[in-house]
């Protein structure tokens, strides 16, 4: 999905002041608050280009998985040491168990529906050491989105000019955002679309899903960027 956007992503979120270090500081404390589990391993499930792993390594032994082999390469160059695997959310499965598990930035949208969603809070669990948490940041809830919203990103850097828009629509429980690109460097200027469709999925939904794995649910109304967080602890 990212295979040609993948290396403007970071000044595109820089642009708009996205604190990556304050998010995490927030979701550790989240962590330790409810954490009972002996260790400190965490995974991030969709890592993206790495920017919260490389927050977290501060206090966890971290790895990371995600789907898109452009977003981990960037990810390897600024993690290294960090153990970081190719694999979609749906279905995954590593060698160990975890204390943390975090998904950070509405990743989870990209799941097609709930039997999906049903499947990855599951999985999660099931590489979670007793004791241990889950943080997820769901995407846009659906009483919140709103169809033709205008949007647009800008970066101004010396030699990296972008534009990045788009105009929001639904269909059903699904959220459509085409991404227009316009892209100026040294070598020239580039257009291309880049769509992307999410699932708006319910409160009900997310919080049955954590249930129907085993672990108890709290929701922060909040969260880190005014989307909340689901946040699920595993019984010792």
């Amino acid at each position: 999905m990212y295979a040609r956007s993948a290396q403007f992503y970071d000044p595109l979120y820089r642009s708009m002041g996205k604190d990556y270090g304050a998010e995490a500081r927030a979701v550790r404390e989240l962590i330790e608050a409810r954490r009972r589990s002996p260790g400190k391993a965490l995974l991030d499930a969709a890592c993206g280009t790495g920017l919260h792993l490389a927050h977290f390594r501060e206090w966890y032994e971290c790895e990371g998985i995600d789907v898109d082999r452009s977003m981990l390469s960037i990810a390897a160059g600024r993690l290294p040491g960090v153990r970081l695997h190719c694999m979609d959310m749906i279905g995954f499965h590593l060698d160990r168990k975890f204390d943390a598990i975090v998904s950070m930035f509405g990743s989870v949208g990209y799941l097609p529906n709930a039997g999906r969603l049903d499947q990855v809070v599951r999985d999660m669990a099931r590489h979670l050491q007793p004791g241990g948490v889950i943080v997820i940041e769901p995407w846009i809830a659906p009483e919140l989105w709103q169809d033709g919203t205008v949007s647009a990103l800008f970066v101004d850097e010396p030699d990296l000019k972008i534009s990045r828009m788009s105009v929001s629509r639904r269909d059903g429980n699904i959220s459509i955002l085409n991404f227009h690109f316009t892209i100026a460097q040294r070598d020239g200027i580039r257009t291309f679309t880049e769509p992307h469709r999410m699932t708006l999925f319910t409160d009900a939904e997310y919080r049955r899903a954590f249930e129907a794995a085993g672990l108890a649910v709290e929701h922060d109304a909040a969260g880190v960027n005014g989307r909340g967080l689901y946040i699920g602890t595993k019984p010792l």
